[in-house]
């Protein structure tokens, strides 16, 4: 969870920026649309695309298909996920449209800038070339929002094999909703108030009934409970002033089992040092002022218990950093995935998520 891990990360991002630096822009116009075709895209095996347009929301529609048979992956941005692997048979063509949210800093809030407009990258499986025909990016300046605050477990992580569930959470919605994301690495509710990177941002994106998702706890170590409350509240309040519908979230429960099975009551399932039960504050306070609720703490250990000690290594960097916090691309879609259906399930998204 610590700030100092980005610093290891810097150098993947500035590779990623050069890496796009000569692709040919297209042009910044006010209204669309444009980008018709590859020629803002570069490659083969794995094709990047650059569209030097102005921050806002954007609608993204990708024509599919080739000669031969192929399934391709699309992430925008700071490897956000916004198109799930996609078969298309040999002469089959199709295409798949989402909203992407574009912004500078791109990624974490207080992380680097990125690269100025909208990035695209566009894969194969296995190595093998994606079936990309044709990019269209249209401006959506009426598309939904959707904004995330959080930790590390819901940013987007700038490098593998880190991914929080936030940078997942496009691909299950597909087009007419942009989320952004305003998860940052490290934060509490403490810090993410009196950073003005942080929810003073966040305020001035809102508009009037876009759901705003909070969720922060791993990092309230030393946090008293009155504060705890005291800082959600005062995240609650600020969304509401501002038009937006806040949405409470109870963490992503830490890979820490008791010998029986089970998660550990306290380190796998957030009870601070100090005694505070993070879920379960957040659970009352959410009942308390009328705040839709994602318990996801209660949702992904159900999941890690159902796949047991070891299955569920795959979910977390146990192998690859011996990290049973954050979690791995497939453990970040699956908790991506259960944050969308209970949004829907709750009427708080106004459409059907994607498959």
């Amino acid at each position: 969870m610590a700030r100092t891990r980005r610093l290891a990360l810097l150098a993947t991002a500035a590779t990623a920026a050069t890496t796009l630096t000569g692709l040919p822009a297209a042009p910044a116009a006010a209204d669309g649309p444009y980008g018709q075709g590859l020629r803002h895209c570069a490659g083969t095996t794995t094709v990047t695309c650059h569209y030097d347009v102005a921050p806002g929301t954007y609608d993204v529609t990708l024509t599919l298909g080739g000669d031969t048979a192929a399934t391709t992956t699309a992430t925008a941005e700071t490897r956000r996920t916004v198109l799930a692997a996609t078969a298309t048979a040999a002469g089959e063509r199709t295409t798949r449209t989402f909203t992407v949210d574009v912004r500078t800093p791109e990624g974490e809030p207080t992380g680097p800038d990125g690269t100025p407009g909208l990035d695209l990258v566009v894969t194969g499986a296995d190595g093998a070339a994606p079936a990309l025909a044709a990019v269209r990016v249209t401006p959506a300046p009426r598309a939904r929002q959707l904004l995330l605050i959080g930790d590390s477990t819901v940013c987007d992580q700038p490098g593998d094999p880190y991914s929080g569930w936030g940078q997942q959470l496009p691909r299950f919605l597909g087009r007419g909703t942009a989320v952004a994301n305003h998860a940052d690495s490290g934060e509490s509710t403490v810090s993410y108030l009196a950073d003005p990177a942080l929810f003073d941002r966040v305020r001035a994106r809102i508009r009037p009934g876009d759901p705003v998702l909070v969720q922060l706890a791993h990092n309230d170590k030393q946090t008293d409970a009155a504060t705890y409350r005291a800082n959600l509240t005062a995240l609650v309040e600020g969304v509401r002033a501002e038009g937006g519908r806040p949405v409470l979230v109870t963490p992503v429960v830490r890979r820490w089992f008791n010998r029986d099975g089970t998660l550990d009551n306290g380190t796998a399932l957030l009870v601070n040092g100090l005694g505070v039960d993070h879920p379960a504050e957040i659970r009352a306070l959410a009942a308390r002022l009328g705040t839709p609720l994602v318990d996801l703490t209660a949702l992904t250990k159900a999941r890690v218990e159902e796949l047991g000690p070891e299955a569920s290594k795959a979910l977390y960097l146990t192998d690859e950093k011996r990290d049973n916090t954050h979690t791995s691309v497939r453990g970040a879609t699956e908790y991506a995935r259960l944050v969308a259906e209970e949004l829907e399930a709750q009427g708080l998204l106004g459409h059907r998520t994607a498959s």
